[in-house]
């Protein structure tokens, strides 16, 4: 097998992904940076050089509801090595910064909500505090353990088991929510732990 150095940009087709086949209705073609395409790639495989190697000979992926195909071939491994080191490695000692967290999943039985904190910023004027304020006061509370980084959020990832008690004071604060859809979400939600990712300080 003839290894090949990794180019710096590959020509990728991204098509839609409906009902587990290919919509040909819309395909855009695109010259992506390798190290983009092998940065959707670690949201599933992180730094497994083996899986990513494997992955670019095959010359398709499906991330979200997006297919990429590309002319597959056999890279080379110090080539996808030295393409890693250049994504962060996960921090097990990293604190939980409240201040830097950009996205919480609340989790539970059939239970999904994300809330980006833009969105749980926002208030309704009747209200003084966020619901954003009061989710992070809660999982701090919690002592949020380190789940690993993840490369398909650029951020660490951490997980909070809620006390009952926090759960209902979720559900509680939800009237400070400005959007009723997300409002009524949380409202329903049986919330048991919640997941948060927190980017990491830019120097």
């Amino acid at each position: 097998m003839i290894l090949v150095t990794l180019p710096e940009t590959i020509r990728v087709k991204i098509s839609s992904e409906e009902a587990g086949s290919i919509s040909l209705t819309q395909v855009v073609v695109r010259e992506m940076p390798v190290r983009e395409l092998i940065e959707t790639m670690m949201g599933k495989t992180g730094k497994d050089a083996e899986r990513i190697g494997e992955l670019l000979a095959r010359g398709t992926y499906v991330a979200g509801a997006s297919r990429l195909r590309w002319n597959g071939w056999a890279a080379d491994a110090d080539g996808i090595a030295s393409v890693l080191s250049t994504f962060p490695d996960p921090d097990p000692h990293r604190p939980f910064e409240l201040t830097l967290c950009v996205l919480a999943v609340l989790k539970g039985p059939a239970t999904r909500v994300e809330i980006e904190r833009a969105t749980g910023s926002e208030r309704r004027l009747s209200r003084r505090r966020s619901f954003w304020d009061t989710l992070m006061e809660l999982a701090e509370a919690s002592v949020p353990a380190y789940a690993g980084y993840s490369y398909r959020h650029r951020a660490d990832h951490y997980s909070a088991t809620l006390t009952y008690e926090a759960a209902e004071a979720l559900r509680e604060s939800a009237g400070a929510i400005r959007y009723s859809t997300l409002e009524a979400a949380v409202r329903r939600a049986r919330v048991e732990s919640v997941e948060l990712y927190v980017e990491r300080e830019r120097r």
